[in-house]
């Protein structure tokens, strides 16, 4: 079995020395900043082993989807232990709606047993402890680092993100382990956690993938557009 990274890839390469590239994302991070002063994250939650599960389960998956199915869920297994003693068939039926129903149930039920032998009960806070973990890559690690724990382990890298970031000009790649390195490269360590959620909040508002309100965004000035079609 391959072993998991713990570490983004290398570099990409993109225009601009490294100075002209901080102060640039400097910039996107006041405007970011400006439009989404307290940015919170979209899974809801109550606790650490609830966020990762919600984190497991929304690959692939619309939050909102995740949101409408994990009440019922964590209302039957509240914590790690419950959840490690379920049934397979009982989680598939709670899960179903969200797609690769199997593989999540599997997923979280094995997460919960390993955290239940391994940690006590408790979530890890440390990166390499959770991608070890069945089910747990490292965006999900970093998710629930940043955001249950607020370690700034990585940046947070799914759709918008990889989608935003190249539009702005902070990497050229579209390899979510190439982009972490290249935005973790130019963003301030005290950023890494915000910047995703504010990313995701400003690609639901305005930079939409299908139509993006460009003449409307106030971010217009310092973005380079990179890839979309001219005003």
């Amino acid at each position: 079995m391959a072993k998991k990274r713990t570490q983004p890839a290398k570099t990409s390469s993109y225009v601009g020395t490294v100075d002209e590239k901080k102060k640039h994302a400097r910039k996107i991070v006041r405007g970011l900043a400006r439009l989404f002063p307290e940015p919170e994250c979209a899974l809801i939650h109550d606790s650490p082993f609830q966020l990762l599960v919600a984190t497991i389960l929304s690959a692939q998956c619309t939050d909102e989807r995740v949101n409408a199915t994990t009440p019922t869920l964590f209302k039957k297994y509240p914590t790690a232990e419950k959840l490690a003693a379920s049934k397979q068939a009982d989680v598939e039926k709670i899960v179903y709606p969200l797609g690769f129903f199997r593989a999540k149930a599997t997923n979280i039920r094995k997460m919960a047993l390993a955290v239940t032998k391994e940690h006590a009960g408790e979530i890890p806070r440390t990166l390499k402890e959770l991608v070890a973990l069945p089910g747990v890559g490292r965006k999900t690690a970093n998710v629930v680092l940043g955001t249950a724990f607020d370690i700034p382990s990585g940046v947070v890298v799914d759709t918008h993100v990889k989608r935003i970031t190249n539009i702005f000009g902070l990497t050229t790649s579209k390899n979510p382990e190439i982009i972490e390195r290249d935005l973790v490269e130019v963003l301030p360590k005290k950023e890494w956690i915000k910047f995703s959620h504010r990313i995701i909040l400003h690609g639901r508002a305005t930079c939409i993938a299908r139509r993006p309100q460009c003449t409307a965004c106030s971010l217009l000035k310092i973005c380079p557009r990179i890839g979309l079609k001219p005003l």
